[in-house]
Parts: structure tokens; sequence; C-alpha cells
């Protein structure tokens, strides 16, 4: 499963609390509905820049880097791994 927060005032540091709370919203779901999905990604955008997480657990990584759209080939990559397993 995957969520997405738009970053408010284009800062993404503010935006990686509530992404982490429908995370783990999410992770509490699945566990419920579907448990096979043990692992939750998210990111934060402003729209020209994201950050990525991951839920696996109790625990939360999240990615140093933040990607700019410029980028858009790698932003595409690590929004689709997510599915590739599936």
């Amino acid at each position: 499963m995957v969520t997405l927060v738009e970053a408010k005032n284009e800062n993404i540091k503010n935006g990686l609390g509530q992404c982490i709370a429908e995370m783990i919203a999410a992770q509490r779901f699945n566990q419920r509905e579907s448990p096979e999905f043990s692992t939750i990604y998210g990111a934060v955008t402003t729209g020209a820049i994201w950050k990525f997480l991951k839920l696996t657990g109790q625990t939360v990584f999240i990615d140093l880097d933040e990607y700019y759209i410029t980028s858009y080939d790698k932003i595409l990559g690590i929004l689709s791994q997510p599915f590739q397993s599936q």
C-alpha cells in the first residue's frame, strides 16, 4: 500500500508527520483486512520536490534524499517499486 501527502506551504518536513500517521493508519487497516501487505510506502511532495518513506513493523525509514521533478525517471521508478513484487 502507498500513501501520498501534499506538503503544505512548500514545506516537505511539515508533511512527514501527516504521511507517517497515514502510513500507520494504512498498516492497521491492512492488519485487519489483508495482512499479506507488511510494508507501507509513503511520499510527501510539493509537486516539484518529492521525499519517500517506508514503514515496516514499527520502524519508519525516511529517504535522506529529496527528488526534484526534473528527475522524474527516478521518481517514477521509486513510485512503481512497491508494485513490482505484486
